[in-house]
């Protein structure tokens, strides 16, 4: 297989854009309706993929247009989708994403297919040559953990993005080398608020003391924080100027994969990620924002 496999969602994201969010029980008129490309799962191996990552892509999606277009976009980015399968009478996953004129997003999610993502998808998969496995939680908890446990048992690094936030048994904790939350899930699994720097240092380590070897918290323009052993530091994100926020985390998370499967250490892998989300942020949608190397070298 090749050196970073992803398991995880494939989703179409439909996206409207708002001058402003609505307050509980009043309408405001959108501005725009896109359709795009999404799934946490499948962004991130396309933004690993557009890094020059050699990615396995391991998710479902439906018997329908949607699935199909899903399919042919990581295909054609150069992502093995072998091990996509289509689910027949299941609709491929959706996400509705609001997008307000500050760039923020909130976003939910149908998971479709990626629901029937089951443990028995990972049976006959050869893990020689794996380096990176990447997860998230958009897939059932079950499989998710079967994947660490058959990554972390053949020596490949595997890196938790936690979103959606949900309590993780400790068994999957213990399997991860790098979890990478952002704030509002850091905030979640530890219960207590990350609302700087500061706070995001205390709550990395007391993450990472549950059992991940190391644990990156990402903080937007701010950047991330990392702890790792014996150190918990701080590393900036470069200024840009932001128009869409939407798929950072997962542009991040899959420049993180790229780095580590080439070898750079830790902090390094977490600087060069900051560099890629950052640049994300500054195109609209998720996998359409995805930079290349070369946009990535010309970031200031």
């Amino acid at each position: 297989m090749a050196a970073i496999v992803v398991v995880g969602s494939l989703n179409e994201d439909l996206t409207v854009s708002v001058s402003r969010w609505p307050e509980a029980g009043e309408t405001v008129f959108g501005e725009r309706l896109e359709r795009s490309a999404g799934g946490k799962g499948a962004n991130q191996a396309a933004a690993a993929a557009r890094l020059g990552g050699e990615v396995t892509m391991v998710g479902r999606v439906g018997d329908d247009p949607a699935g199909r277009r899903l399919r042919d976009g990581l295909s054609g980015l150069g992502v093995d989708v072998a091990n996509v399968a289509v689910v027949h009478g299941t609709p491929t996953g959706m996400a509705i994403v609001g997008l307000d004129a500050s760039g923020g997003n909130r976003i939910v999610v149908l998971s479709g297919a990626n629901a029937c993502l089951e443990s028995a998808a990972l049976d006959g998969l050869d893990w020689r040559g794996v380096r990176v496995l990447l997860l998230q939680l958009e897939i059932p908890l079950a499989t998710v953990t079967a994947a660490a446990r058959a990554a972390h048992a053949a020596g490949a690094r595997v890196v938790l993005d936690p979103a959606p936030a949900v309590s993780l048994p400790d068994e999957l904790l213990g399997l991860v080398d790098i979890l990478t939350p952002n704030a509002l899930e850091a905030a979640k699994l530890a219960g207590r608020e990350v609302v700087d720097v500061g706070t995001a240092r205390l709550v990395a380590s007391q993450l990472e003391a549950r059992g991940p070897r190391a644990v990156v918290i990402t903080l937007g323009a701010s950047g991330a924080v990392l702890a790792d052993g014996n150190y918990v530091t701080h590393l900036p994100a470069p200024k840009v100027a932001a128009v869409d926020t939407t798929g950072a985390g997962d542009a991040f998370n899959g420049a993180l994969a790229v780095a580590l499967a080439e070898g750079q250490p830790l902090a390094s892998a977490v600087i060069f990620a900051n560099r890629v989300a950052a640049l994300s942020t500054t195109r609209p949608g998720a996998q359409a924002s995805l930079p290349d190397r070369a946009a990535v070298g010309s970031l200031p």
